[in-house]
This record gives structure tokens, sequence and C-alpha cells, in this order.
């Protein structure tokens, strides 16, 4: 067990001992109880600080507010075909990979492993960006807000940290539909925001340090898509760690430059590719996603050696220093990108529904409405499900079948 998983588990009994001592003052928010559940702890912090933000610029905030509710329903739209399509290729192609799973500090079958040290960091930052967008939008509308705190979600023990705002809910519904529609927005679209920041830091900052710190000289194969079906590179030999350096006699340096290759190789088309081990004589593959398109099967990650010049004159620890900060960067990126367009899929209690639940009193007033939202929201609910214990799921499909 590595230093991250350790760390993991630490947590974790950290947060139970958390929730122990404070047993008196925490709210159970049920969903599947014991098994899934909110623990949430109240507070008042950062309210003040919500209000002063509301204040500064509210023109600028309304401005902001009004465009979040449109990027919502654009992400709803864009996450509800994605969860479709998702479904569909699930249950129609043996290697589709779920679109959709719980982020955790450890490795478990079926879920989205991110190394501890960036995941904390990630989920606190992201968490803040989330709520206090919330609370600053709720206050830009005079509403009040009754508590902020912290959020557990557990399955049967506390596995993932997060924060909340509680306005007022009373006084929210009495508002206007574009303010309760800004403020549920809010959230997703201040993740979304940051996410793209994020990008352009990676782009403008780290891209041009990175040329000036690395060499880049090929691939690294991480890893093989799982699945029933073993594809052409690893029925051909190759394992994890080889490096890729050459495709038909091309140089790879970077993963740009295998990729553009790729984009030109068709199914059943036979390639060379040479790596640091050997040379591997491989017949194509149909790609799961385009069967136009050839493929390998294969997980990569760039592979860079640091310049001797610059080896000589700041040794590993600088650059070393470096690399971890564009992995907490990349992770920063892609959970408050992905949380984030996750947090408008139209189900139930989260942002999405909640958007969707005012559309649809808006279309078919509030007694059929909330009758077609609860019905979509359920269909999702089903998506969402079958996508995060789809690994399971296949097991035991797999287990049927080799009884009968």
């Amino acid at each position: 067990m590595d230093i991250q998983t350790i760390c993991a588990f630490i947590f974790i009994g950290c947060m139970l001992l958390f929730l122990y001592i404070n047993r008196k003052k925490i709210i159970i928010q049920k969903i599947f109880y014991p098994f899934l559940y909110f623990a949430m702890y109240k507070t008042k912090i950062g309210l003040e600080l919500m209000d002063r933000m509301a204040k500064k610029h509210p023109k600028l905030l309304k401005y902001l507010a009004y465009s979040g509710i449109v990027i919502g329903f654009l992400g709803m739209v864009i996450m509800s075909v994605l969860l479709i399509q998702n479904f569909y290729g699930l249950v129609t192609k043996p290697a589709a990979v779920s679109g959709v799973g719980m982020v955790v500090p450890f490795k478990v079958k079926g879920a989205f492993y991110v190394p501890f040290f960036y995941w904390i960091i990630s989920i606190f930052l992201l968490a803040l960006v989330h709520e206090f967008s919330h609370g600053v939008v709720a206050r830009l509308y005079k509403i009040k807000i009754k508590s902020s705190g912290l959020a557990f979600l557990n399955i049967f023990v506390p596995v993932i940290p997060a924060a909340f705002v509680e306005p007022d809910e009373k006084e929210l519904r009495e508002r206007p539909h574009i303010q309760q529609l800004s403020i549920f927005a809010a959230g997703p679209f201040s993740n979304i925001i940051f996410a793209f920041v994020v990008l352009a830091i990676m782009g403008l900052v780290f891209a041009p340090v990175s040329n000036a710190i690395f060499n880049y000289d090929g691939v690294l194969v991480t890893g093989f898509t799982p699945g029933n079906e073993t594809f052409p590179a690893e029925e051909a030999g190759m394992t994890e760690n080889e490096l890729i350096i050459g495709i038909d006699n091309m140089p790879i340096t970077t993963v740009e430059n295998f990729t553009k290759i790729m984009q030109n190789k068709t199914p059943s088309e036979s390639i060379v590719i040479t790596t640091n081990v050997t040379d591997y004589n491989i017949t194509l593959a149909e790609s799961p996603d385009n069967k136009s398109m050839g493929y390998l099967g294969i997980y990569l990650t760039q592979n860079q050696e640091i310049k001797e010049n610059v080896l000589q004159k700041y040794g590993k620890i600088l650059p070393d220093v470096f690399i971890w900060f564009v992995g907490l960067f990349y992770w920063l990126y892609v959970l408050n990108l992905g949380i984030g367009l996750f947090n408008l899929v139209p189900l139930g209690p989260i942002d999405g529904g909640r958007m969707l639940q005012l559309a649809m009193h808006k279309l078919f007033k509030k007694k059929n409405g909330d009758k077609i939202w609860k019905a979509i929201s359920f269909v999702f609910l089903g998506l969402v499900l079958i996508n995060v214990l789809w690994p399971f799921i296949q097991n035991i499909i797999r287990l049927i079948i080799g009884f009968f």
C-alpha cells in the first residue's frame, strides 16, 4: 500500500472522528440510509464575505448569473445526451467504459482514482468555489443564508468531504424563476469557469516552462482497455511501461504526435510500432467510438526527461516540484469541469434537477410539471446508477454466463 492510499485511509479516519465528536450537531440527509447518506455540520463561516462580494459589483454579477443560466441549460442538454450515448455504448459494445463514477483517492474497481493529495486539494477548492458562488448570488438577490458548513458523503462511512450553503428555502421559492435559476446555476457555472481559468494557466504558463525544462522522448504505455475483448496492442505482447518511439518508421516524441499519426489509420490496417523494447507488427481493430478509425486499445501518457543544463543548474528537485504542480492543475481542471457538468444532470435535488423542475413548472404548471420532473429524474437516476455500477453488473453477467 503506497503513501497516498495510507493518507486516504487516515483522512477517512479523521472524518469519522470529527463526526463522532460533533455527533450532536450533525444533521443526517438520507438517500439510501444507512448505505448512502450525507452528514452535515452547520456553521456561519463565510457568510459575511458572501455579503461583501454580493455588494461589490452587483451589475456584473447579474450578467454573470444570467449567463450561468444559459450555460446551465446547455450543459444539461450535453450531459443528458452523453449519458444516453454512454448507456447505449455500455449495452451494445463489450469494450465500452463507463463515463460516470465516484472520484476517490484509493483504487477501487468502477471508481475514478485520483492520488490523495491532488484529490483533497481539488475537492476543497471545487466545493469552496461551488458553494461560495451559490451564496454570493443568493445574497445578490437579498435572500437570507441560514448557514454554511461541511458535508460528508457517506457510504456506510464518510468517503467524500463537501461543503454547502443553506439559503432560506421558503424565501427562495417565492422569488421569480430567473432569480432561482441564477442561484442554482451559479455553482456549476463557477466550476466550469474555474476549470477554464486553470486550463489557460496551464497553456500560457506551464507549457512554455515545461518546454524549457524537458525533452519529450516518446509516449509511455500506462495500461490497456479493459473488457471481455483483448485489443491489438496487448494481443501483440506489448506491456505496461514500454515507451513508444515510432510508428511505421516515423518518430514519436509527444502524445499529440502519436494521436495525429493514428487519426489517419483505419481498422484492419497493419502497422509497425517501435518501442524501447522491440518492434510490434499490429493489425488495428475498430475503435469502439468510431468504426472508421483504427484502434490499439492502450492508455498513454507523455514521457519526458530533464534537460541536461537544467539538471546541472537546479538538480531534480525543481523539475519534480514543477511536475507535481502540473499534476495538481490537471486534476483541478478535470474535476472542476467534470463535477461542474455532472451537477447539471437533470436529476432530483442537484442543481440541474432543480433547474429542470423550475422549467417544468413554467411549461406545464406546478402539478403536472412535478410529475414530468420526477419521471425524468428517475430515468437519469437509473442511467447514473447503471454507469456507476457497470463494472459490477458486468461481473454478475459473466458469472451467470459462466454458470450456464
